[in-house]
């Protein structure tokens, strides 16, 4: 039984469609992420299942609980990092951990929460004094103080530098391993493809697919590209082109002098093929990569828009 399911969830405000038509569910201790462009819903959607915002109709589900019916039980049984945290500038670490339990009837030992966040060495620093990346990891402690089963980050990493952004990944994955769930938004499309369980994109209110990261790639094309740069100049190169567009595993080739790009089924086949050629003419190949797809391109052929952070 899912641990949440979402069923025909929509949303307007005026005008405005911001929400038409999600449906999801998301299995007990996956990290669930949801991914689209702006404006395409991601954040009303969280907001309605974290009880922030009624939904003009639809269903939301924590197993047999519901909002309306289980208001108070449920909000014992999830944690929220929104997107932008008003935390007490004069209070230290320990006492905005310490003073967020008080509003729970069960609670995570502070200790553990702050060694979950890796917070121990800044517990007794103000907040105001704290840098970015600590704030956001004190914003996922305080969703954490409640020890929930399923825990909601809205774009816990956006604004970090690289560093900071690494440090909220290993708290994600922290999560996983002690069995949480976690239903993550993120703008970095690295950020989903490597942290995430099964990824949900959402455009213009509608789930427009929903899969794991692997199989959305896979889904995409079976196709790889290989691109190859030769030595010995254009001449070696179009010879090399026409090896190229005889074998069966190619289904496509742009070359540009000296260099060649070639899409094939069987990359390994492909090369095999064209290194036996190579060296038999004595071509000399200076450089070779092989372009995998990215859940990046899984979002343009989806969407049809490119992502921008």
């Amino acid at each position: 039984m899912p641990v949440l399911k979402v069923s025909g969830l929509k949303k307007s405000f005026g005008t405005v469609h911001a929400v038409r038509d999600i449906s999801f569910a998301v299995e007990g201790g996956e990290i669930f992420t949801i991914i689209g462009p702006n404006g395409a819903g991601k954040t009303t959607t969280l907001e309605m299942i974290e009880g922030l915002l009624p939904p003009d109709s639809g269903e939301i589900a924590f197993g047999d609980l519901k909002w309306g019916r289980n208001t108070e039980q449920i909000k014992m049984e999830i944690g929220v990092q929104p997107q932008s945290s008003a935390l007490f500038d004069l209070l230290t670490v320990e006492e905005t951990l310490k003073l967020f339990a008080t509003f729970f009837t069960r609670t995570k030992p502070v200790d553990e929460v702050l060694e979950m966040v890796n917070l121990t060495e800044q517990r007794n620093r103000h907040v105001r004094k704290l840098s970015g990346g600590q704030k956001q990891r004190l914003a996922i402690g305080l969703a954490m103080i409640n020890d929930p089963g399923i825990i909601f980050l809205d774009e816990p990493t956006t604004g970090l530098d690289p560093q900071a952004r690494r440090n909220i990944w290993d708290i994600i994955l922290k999560l996983k391993e002690i069995g949480k769930t976690t239903i993550l938004t993120t703008h970095y499309m690295e950020e989903a493809e490597k942290l995430s369980d099964r990824v949900c994109i959402v455009d213009q209110g509608r789930v427009i697919t929903l899969d794991t990261p692997a199989a959305l790639i896979d889904r995409l094309t079976s196709e790889r590209e290989v691109r190859l740069t030769l030595t010995d100049g254009e001449a070696a190169a179009l010879a090399t082109e026409q090896t190229a567009s005889e074998l069966d595993t190619v289904t496509k080739i742009i070359r540009e002098g000296s260099s060649l790009q070639v899409w094939t089924t069987h990359p390994e086949n492909t090369l095999y093929s064209l290194f036996g050629f190579t060296k038999e003419n004595g071509y000399r190949v200076e450089q070779i990569s092989i372009r995998e797809m990215s859940l990046e391109d899984v979002f343009i052929a989806f969407t049809g828009k490119e992502w921008r952070d």
